[in-house]
């Protein structure tokens, strides 16, 4: 009797931005996805207590300890580490760089707020700090490319 090999698990990913400010991204995106800003506060007051993190490399955030230098957004319905506040499914994480965004993107987001939705999506994130670069009109559909408050791309179908 054969034996068929067993599926491979799935590759757990997230997706990294970078960021001269990540906590203004991440609250951007949490309110432009409808996703939540992820607690790393019980992690960081561990790592505080054993010395395995210098108090400079956290700031106050939202009125809790965060990392100066990184902050993650999660889906609400996905799971997370209890004990850490990482998300474990749709996240994305912001990371601080010193230098400004020089090009095109090479990696983009596609929203899709949902039939006959787009203009009122469009001035949602605009009234979240995003801006309008282009509307779009191929053969394959329509579309608003927008800039996020740092000048990353993204689309909204």
């Amino acid at each position: 009797m054969t034996q068929t090999p067993a599926s491979p698990t799935p590759v757990h990913w997230k997706l990294v931005i970078d960021a001269n400010d990540p906590h203004a991204q991440a609250d951007f995106w949490a309110a432009a996805l409808h996703y939540e800003v992820e607690d790393n506060s019980a992690l960081i007051g561990k790592l505080l207590g054993f010395g395995a993190l210098p108090e400079e490399a956290t700031v106050d955030f939202h009125g809790r300890r965060a990392f100066r230098d990184l902050v993650a957004v999660r889906h609400p319905e996905d799971p997370y580490e209890e004990e850490s506040g990482t998300g474990l499914g749709r996240r994305l994480l912001f990371q601080r760089v010193p230098e400004a965004k020089t090009g095109k993107n090479r990696l983009h987001l596609d929203l899709h707020p949902g039939e006959g939705r787009r203009d009122e999506e469009v001035a949602r994130l605009e009234g979240l700090g995003a801006h309008a670069l282009r509307r779009v009109e191929e053969q394959g559909g329509e579309w608003v490319v927008m800039a996020d408050p740092e000048g990353n791309e993204f689309c909204v179908h």
